[in-house]
């Protein structure tokens, strides 16, 4: 009994923080960040989210199987969140946020095509909400590490 009460989710006031969060994180970006950069950023972020999506539609269709990266990802993401922390009270200047910036992006190029292949193979019709929301975050994460590199290649 207590797995059915812990499972049920209210969707709408997920949605509504999320929509929330979302929207301080575009006001803060539009704050600091040039309009010719966020240009760059977004146009990049597309190119890169079609091409990979197209890539990964077209490897499945073939066989080939991207769910080996998963272990691979997530120990990036631990090597990622370490190094920001180490930026936070050590810093090491522009190159190094470039650096961040470009492992990053990488990182979540390759989460889109770990996530996308899921969507294709393993997730069910039930699913594709969180499916949604795990390609939704990773293009969330491209277009910010794509931003930190331009903004720092901009300086």
């Amino acid at each position: 009994m207590a797995v059915n009460s812990c499972c049920n989710v209210d969707y709408n006031t997920l949605k509504e923080q999320d929509c929330r969060s979302r929207l301080l994180t575009l006001v803060i970006v539009i704050i600091i960040y040039t309009g010719k950069v966020i240009l760059e950023a977004v146009i990049l972020t597309a190119v890169v989210v079609v091409s990979l999506t197209l890539f990964t539609f077209w490897a499945a269709k073939r066989g080939y199987d991207f769910n080996f990266l998963g272990p691979f990802l997530f120990g990036a993401v631990m090597v990622l969140v370490v190094f920001s922390f180490i930026q936070v009270f050590f810093p090491l200047g522009e190159t190094s946020v470039m650096i961040y910036g470009g492992l990053s992006a990488l990182v979540f190029c390759g989460y889109i095509v770990y996530d996308t292949d899921n969507l294709i193979k393993r997730y069910t019709y039930d699913e594709y909400i969180w499916a949604a929301v795990a390609l939704y975050l990773d293009i969330i994460n491209l277009f910010i590490s794509l931003l930190t590199i331009l903004r720092a290649a901009d300086n």
